[in-house]
C-alpha cells in the first residue's frame, strides 16, 4: 500500500508523552480558575510574544468570540475577509454584529487595506484581519485606518503563531490577537487556544475574559462565588496546557523547518502562482493557485500525497446569500490548493512533492 504524506501532522514525541503520562497521574485534569500548566502556559506564551497579558481558552474560536465580547457589537459591524475558516465570521455574529466582506490582496491573499477603508460605514466598529496561510497582514495601514476611523483592530492570528512583523511577533499590536492550537497548527494541543491583550487596562481585560471563560464565575472563595453575567465553558484543560509548553520550547525550530521548506518550494516548484517566500512568516499552510485544481488534486492523492483547499470563501456559504463582489477572493476560492509542509516531511518527502507538482503542470 502506497504511504501517504499527510497535508497536516503535528510534531510530537516522547516529551509530550511523559508530560501527558505525568497529568493522567496527578488525576489534576482542569480547573476553570486557571491554575497548574495553565497559568505557566500563559505567562510563558506571553513572555514568547511580548505582550501584556494572555488568557489561554479551548480553542481558536472560543478566542475570537471572548475576544469580540469585549466590545459592545450588537447592531454594528466588523470587517473581516471572506477567505477564512467560518469560526471568524461566526464569533461575529455570536457577538450580535453584521460581517462585512473585503477583497484580498492577490499577492498575499490577507485582507487589502485599500478595501477595508471603502468598507467602513456609520456601523463599523472593529476590523478584524485574518494572518492568512501565516503571511502578516499590513497592520501598518490597517492601524491607521483604525486611528483614522476610532476602530478596534481584533486579530484572527489562528495561523500566525510564531510570525513576525516589523521585527515584532504577531500577537502585540491589535487590542486582542486570537491563537489556535489545534493538532493541524504549527504549535499543537489536542485542542486549545489563546488570547493576547494589549490594551492599557489589560488587567482589567483580563479578570473579565478569566470569568467569562470559565460560566461567568467571579469572586471566588473556597466553594463559594458569584456570577454576575453570562459566560461560557472556554476554559484550556492541563493536558492541553502541558503538550503547549512543550510545544512552544520547540516552535522557532519547527517554524524554522517549514521555512526551509518554503524556500526549497519558492525555489523548485515551476508555477508562479503561489504564497510569497517571506522570512518572517511561520508556513502554517503552503498554498499554490490551479485552475484545474479537482484534477490536479486527484492526481497528488494517487501518488499519495494529500492536499486541501483552504478555504471556501465565507461569503459563498448558504446562510449568507450574499450578492456581494469580491473578484479576487472568488478567484482565489476556486483555485487554491494547500500542500503539506509540516516539520514531520522528510527531504524525500519534500523531493517526491516538488516532483509530483512539477510533472503535472
Amino acid at each position: 500500500m502506497l504511504s501517504k504524506i499527510k497535508l497536516f501532522d503535528p510534531n510530537t514525541g516522547k516529551e509530550e508523552e511523559s508530560a501527558v503520562s505525568n497529568v493522567l497521574k496527578s488525576h489534576f485534569w482542569a480547573s476553570g480558575a486557571g491554575g497548574g500548566d495553565v497559568l505557566k502556559f500563559e505567562n510563558e506564551f506571553k513572555k514568547y510574544i511580548g505582550s501584556n497579558t494572555c488568557v489561554a481558552v479551548n480553542s481558536g474560536t472560543s478566542a475570537l468570540n471572548l475576544a469580540l465580547s469585549l466590545l459592545d457589537l450588537k447592531g454594528k459591524e466588523v470587517i473581516v475577509p471572506s477567505l477564512t475558516f467560518i469560526a471568524t465570521v461566526n464569533a461575529i455574529m455570536l457577538n450580535g454584529a453584521k460581517p462585512v466582506f473585503a477583497d484580498i490582496d492577490p499577492k498575499t491573499l490577507c485582507i487589502n487595506p485599500s478595501q477595508i477603508e471603502n468598507s467602513i460605514t456609520k456601523k463599523t466598529a472593529c476590523i478584524l484581519p485574518v494572518h492568512f496561510a501565516g503571511i502578516p497582514c499590513d497592520l501598518i495601514q490597517i492601524l491607521k485606518t483604525c486611528k483614522k476611523f476610532n476602530l478596534e483592530l481584533i486579530e484572527d492570528a489562528a495561523h500566525a503563531v510564531g510570525t513576525c512583523y516589523k521585527q515584532q511577533k504577531i500577537g502585540v499590536h491589535g487590542m486582542c490577537v486570537c491563537f489556535s492550537f489545534h493538532p493541524a497548527k504549527n504549535l499543537a494541543m489536542p485542542t486549545g487556544g489563546l488570547i493576547s491583550i494589549n490594551h492599557k487596562n489589560h488587567k482589567k481585560l483580563k479578570s473579565i475574559l478569566n470569568s467569562r471563560r470559565w460560566c461567568g464565575i467571579t469572586d471566588r472563595k473556597e466553594t463559594d462565588y458569584d456570577v454576575k453575567e453570562v459566560g461560557w465553558n472556554y476554559y484550556m484543560n492541563e493536558f492541553s496546557a502541558v503538550i503547549g509548553r512543550i510545544q512552544l520550547k520547540k516552535l522557532d525550530k519547527m517554524n524554522n523547518k517549514r521555512k526551509k521548506i518554503a524556500k526549497q518550494y519558492e525555489n523548485e516548484l515551476d508555477i508562479d502562482r503561489k504564497i510569497p517566500f517571506d522570512k518572517n512568516c511561520s508556513y502554517h499552510m503552503y498554498w499554490i493557485l490551479l485552475k484545474n485544481r479537482k484534477k490536479f488534486r486527484e492526481k497528488m492523492l494517487d501518488s499519495g500525497i494529500e492536499t486541501g483547499t483552504h478555504y471556501r470563501p465565507v461569503h459563498t456559504m448558504s446562510m449568507f446569500n450574499s450578492s456581494i463582489k469580491l473578484p479576487i477572493t472568488k478567484k482565489v476560492g476556486n483555485e487554491i490548493v494547500t500542500i503539506p509542509i509540516h516539520p514531520n516531511l522528510s527531504e524525500n518527502d519534500v523531493d517526491k512533492i516538488i516532483f509530483n507538482i512539477n510533472k503535472f503542470l
